[in-house]
């Protein structure tokens, strides 16, 4: 409505501004893997047992983790998401969004999610407003737990979280397990190699308000993407059928940083760059009166639903085929292939930089902290 447009106003003028300036996305993009949020995590994780008695397949740092049931052949998948940002700018929406983005996360590693816990994080309850957020992001989860048949079996809520008298963002962390059927090999990881394509699944919509981009630049603004509840159940499916029956060789979700980020991880994981061509992603409902901005959507948009996945030249028509069939829109940008990030007319970054930007990022704030004078 004309409220909201007024709303999110400054955040698209800075955008166009930006777009029109010869904007450098590269150092966009290093940014982005050096920001907290996105960054390597695994200085955290490897100081405590993640092996789980062997068991585990795939350690954390994916998509979701993955751990085999001794004695049968299926396997236990599982993952952690918040979404605290999207719910501060729409708390029915965000509290969809996480919900979405953990399922879109167990499809990646071939599971079917089967039951979610939560933790719900709030400010003062005595203050109406969060009471209101409370409500709405209890009824958003709600809404995409009904559409996608995942019980609530167990959460906790925690209130009265504040900082003199400012209280945090509505924060809820969903905990969702999913079953493998046939775990017969470990799932395919998010990672690149070489020759293989690079295939987008699902639809971009100018979506950059909550955005790691649109925080990076102090755009806290606007309204978080749609969740559409209605497709993202076929979503899924397509998703998890390709990888449990290894039709791809590599997949991750598009979450924080967006694409962008997305292609930039799965370069760090296989050690492999690429060269892709983002102009051929077209924004859907894109103003036309903002064509320039379409690069800048392409890249760093957080629009739910999406996943990029990594074929074999021989599987490629198929699982083109397979996401039309799905009423899944579906596109081979392109080829991973030597030591560079490449995004034609978008970013070019070596991938030793790139690993840099991403590896180093929280052990060197820490060794910073730890530097600093009391």
């Amino acid at each position: 409505d004309q409220d909201e447009r007024t709303r999110e106003a400054p955040l698209w003028e800075f955008a166009a501004l930006l777009a029109a300036s010869a904007p450098d996305y590269s150092a966009e993009l290093l940014g982005l893997l050096r920001t907290p949020t996105i960054a390597d995590k695994s200085w955290a994780w490897h100081q405590y047992d993640h092996q789980l008695f062997l068991n585990t397949v795939v350690a954390p740092g994916a998509d979701a983790a993955v751990l085999r049931l001794q004695g049968t052949s299926r396997g236990l998948a599982v993952t952690t998401d918040g979404k605290a940002r999207f719910c501060r700018l729409d708390p029915r929406t965000g509290g969809r969004l996480v919900v979405l983005e953990a399922a879109r996360n167990l499809a990646c590693v071939g599971a079917a999610p089967k039951a979610l816990v939560n933790c719900l994080n709030f400010g003062n309850p005595e203050h109406p407003e969060v009471m209101w957020q409370f409500r709405e992001v209890v009824e958003g989860m709600s809404e995409a737990c009904e559409a996608l048949g995942i019980p609530v079996v167990g959460g906790n809520v925690s209130f009265y979280n504040e900082s003199r008298g400012i209280d945090i963002d509505p924060t809820p962390i969903v905990g969702l397990i999913g079953v493998i059927d046939h775990l017969d090999a470990p799932p395919p990881l998010p990672c690149l190699a070489s020759g293989e394509h690079v295939i987008v699944l699902g639809t971009t919509g100018p979506e950059l308000a909550g955005s790691e981009w649109a925080h990076r630049h102090g755009l806290d603004i606007g309204l978080p993407p749609a969740a559409d509840l209605e497709a993202a159940p076929r979503f899924h499916a397509l998703v998890a059928e390709l990888v449990a029956q290894r039709r791809v060789s590599g997949v991750h979700d598009c979450s924080d940083g967006g694409l962008a980020v997305a292609l930039a991880e799965m370069a760090i994981a296989g050690g492999c760059g690429f060269v892709v061509n983002v102009a051929g992603l077209e924004v859907a409902g894109l103003p036309e009166e903002l064509p320039a901005l379409e690069v800048l959507v392409v890249c760093f948009s957080e629009s739910a639903s999406r996943v990029v996945v990594a074929v074999e030249e021989s599987g490629v028509e198929e699982v083109l085929r397979r996401a039309g069939a799905a009423g899944v829109t579906a596109l081979d940008i392109g080829v991973a292939t030597g030591d560079r990030l490449v995004a034609i007319g978008a970013f070019d970054v070596s991938l030793a930089d790139a690993v840099h930007a991403w590896r180093d990022a929280l052990p060197d704030a820490l060794a910073d902290g730890l530097a600093a004078p009391a």
